[in-house]
């Protein structure tokens, strides 16, 4: 029976701005705070946004330092969200709060050292029998990310990882800002500040928490079987050379359509082989990267053995924000959440939906929908790589927006 003399979770989010990140990060942690009615903190996140390393790292310690959290996993990154909006490129600091009674966490660190045969990665602690999830937080410059969390299954069976890359440019070129680089990455973890690997937390105990990804992808053309391959090179589809049908679904499709294709296609691979039909939010995506039509090939940024079940799709603005919507609908329905973490696309901030008082929302896009669908207080950061379970696997993805729901 449940423990009804245990206090309720509770959930708390804030974001600050100013040239003064010190006395942005105290705003934003008595923003966090503040609903937890003089509790400490469970659990905390904070995320800085700032062009110099070293003041995000400086904002984030005074941030971990006054909240007295118990444990705290944050990271620099090239935006962050709170207090129901995302800012990108300008100095700011989101800080997320959490009262947990009955839940375990347990803070990590993991480390890769390359060996002749390999990369080895330390510092992962074993999960109890009742871990629920573990959040994971990289700097894909000094850590192996997707292999990791491509043998995460095998080495955490059963466990969902949430999360992303968190990466962020190094001050600013004359033609605008730099692009993310070795060396950029400030990650914190109770009271101190890392520039390599990974920080994350293994969640426990009486915790109810819920998972989802947004792919924000919709289908064209027919659900076809792979039956040509080398890697991630596709050589057939459906019994014919894969540039070649490839050109017919092209040649097919509405303008509109074709023109979303022409600036960015994507192959869906299907979750469940034995599902009687496969539409939107039945396939793991993944990005086309390149089309040979003299070879008839066409390459996909993952492998796709021979025999898998295949789409192509297309994605925009209004696509995006269908399935995130749809999947916060079809999310309600599991019982109330409190709080939640999201971790969104650097490319799903103004570049998909516009400037800041767009009609989509521009960066505080994801952290709308979340909210009116889903949980009130919600934080998270930009990232340039999300990791989520889609299909119970890990993966780690690109455009998404991945969500750690707290119920």
């Amino acid at each position: 029976m449940p423990d009804t003399t245990r206090p309720a979770a509770d959930f708390g989010d804030g974001l600050a701005q100013g040239p003064d990140l010190a006395e942005a990060a105290e705003t934003a942690v008595a923003a966090a705070t503040a609903p937890l009615h003089g509790r400490r903190p469970d659990l905390m996140t904070v995320f800085v946004t700032h062009p110099d390393p070293d003041v995000a790292g400086a904002a984030a310690r005074r941030a971990m330092e006054i909240a007295g959290a118990t444990t705290v996993i944050g990271c620099r990154a090239s935006g962050v969200i709170g207090d129901g909006r995302g800012v990108e490129d300008a100095p700011a600091i989101a800080v997320w709060a959490a009262s947990l009674p009955g839940v375990r966490a347990t803070p990590f660190r993991l480390q890769a050292a390359r060996h002749e045969t390999g990369i080895s990665v330390t510092g992962m602690p074993v999960p109890a029998e009742d871990d629920a999830v573990a959040v994971l937080l990289a700097d894909p410059f000094t850590f192996p990310a997707q292999g990791f969390v491509e043998q995460s299954d095998a080495a955490l069976p059963g466990l969902p990882l949430v999360g992303g890359l968190a990466t962020a440019p190094v001050g600013t070129s004359a033609l605008g800002p730099a692009r993310p680089a070795p060396g950029g990455a400030r990650l914190f973890l109770d009271g101190e500040v890392h520039e390599r690997g990974a920080v994350g937390v293994l969640l426990g105990g009486d915790v109810a928490v819920r998972t989802l990804v947004s792919q924000g992808c919709r289908p064209i053309g027919p659900t076809m079987t792979v039956t040509g391959s080398s890697g991630s090179q596709l050589t057939g589809l459906a019994g014919m050379p894969a540039y070649r049908k490839l050109e017919e679904i092209l040649r097919d499709l509405e303008p509109d359509d074709r023109a979303l294709a022409m600036r960015g296609l994507h192959l869906g691979i299907a979750i469940d082989e034995y599902a009687d039909s496969h539409g939107r939010g039945d396939f793991l995506i993944r990005g086309v990267v390149g089309a040979d039509g003299d070879a008839g090939t066409v390459t996909v940024g993952d492998v796709v053995e021979v025999g898998r079940s295949v789409r192509f799709q297309v994605r925009d603005a209004t696509t995006a924000g269908e399935d995130l919507d749809a999947l916060m609908a079809s999310s309600a329905g599991d019982g109330p959440v409190g709080g939640a973490l999201l971790f969104s696309c650097t490319g799903r901030g103004r570049i998909m939906f516009g400037e800041p008082g767009s009609p989509a929302g521009g960066a505080s896009h994801d952290v709308r929908a979340v909210r009116r669908g889903l949980a009130p207080r919600v934080a998270g950061f930009f990232a340039d790589g999300e990791i989520g379970p889609v299909g119970s696997k890990n993966h780690l993805h690109g455009f998404t927006a991945s969500v750690l729901a707290f119920g």
